[in-house]
């Protein structure tokens, strides 16, 4: 067993079973009938742990050398949050709601990095997708530099839902994009905010996008189109930051 995996059908059923925080599974096509892996298929689900059905090949490159079974679990670094716990620590708080939403950041450096800008730019809690984005991983935990022991982190199967769940709470939701109707310091950021980034090389989705409120936008003056999403991610956040704090 790597420490980022955990290879085998008892192994994977009694890590489940035990609560140990998993990213997502992996399991050969041929073996999803099979009474056994049935089985992890269903605590997966109750535990909202995401299901991949893929080839051996697959499994090989991820276990080279390991007998896995046609079975691997990818452990999250740490447990994830839900979306009512991370809605009630504003209050705890006492101050102004202030969440981010990645749709679709994939590099575990990139998102590294913008956990560790939201922790020290007091962020109340970042929200990923279940598919297509990376998760709590080895690499995001290490480059996170502890950021992850603060900041708590909610996988959702779906963001547009999300997104209109913060809206029904009077938070605001602004998109972040590249020509963008409005540049980002013009924001009202002092009122509750959540900002929404979207993946390395896609930006956001439509649906995303025509859910939120607004769109902004970093200007750009240089040849590149775009910024890399955690140096965009440390702009914004501390925009806010420096909003709600009367603008010193």
């Amino acid at each position: 067993m790597h420490k980022d995996k955990i290879f085998g059908v008892n192994p994977v059923t009694e890590a489940l079973r035990a609560g140990r925080p998993i990213q997502r599974l992996l399991l050969v096509e041929q073996r999803k009938k099979d009474r056994d892996v049935q089985e992890i298929i269903r605590l997966a689900k109750g535990r909202g742990v995401e299901v991949r059905i893929t080839n051996r090949d697959a499994l090989n490159r991820e276990a080279p050398n390991a007998r896995h079974q046609g079975v691997i679990a990818v452990v999250a670094a740490t447990e994830y949050a839900t979306l009512d716990d991370i809605l009630q620590i504003p209050a705890q708080r006492r101050e102004t709601p202030f969440f981010l939403i990645l749709d679709g950041v994939e590099d575990p450096r990139n998102f590294g990095a913008i956990l560790r800008t939201a922790e020290a730019g007091g962020v109340h809690g970042v929200i990923i997708p279940e598919r297509r984005a990376v998760g709590l991983t080895d690499t995001v935990a290490k480059t996170a530099a502890g950021a992850l022991e603060y900041v708590p982190v909610v996988k959702v199967v779906n963001i547009v839902n999300t997104i209109q769940e913060f809206k029904k709470t009077g938070i605001w939701v602004a998109g972040a994009e590249a020509g963008g109707g409005m540049v980002y310091w013009e924001a009202d950021f002092a009122r509750p905010t959540a900002i929404v980034l979207g993946g390395e090389d896609k930006g956001l989705r439509r649906l995303v996008r025509d859910n939120c409120d607004y769109i902004i936008s970093l200007p750009l003056m240089g040849k590149i189109n775009s910024l890399n999403v955690s140096v965009a991610a440390g702009a914004l956040l501390y925009e806010i930051l420096r909003q709600r704090r009367g603008g010193k």
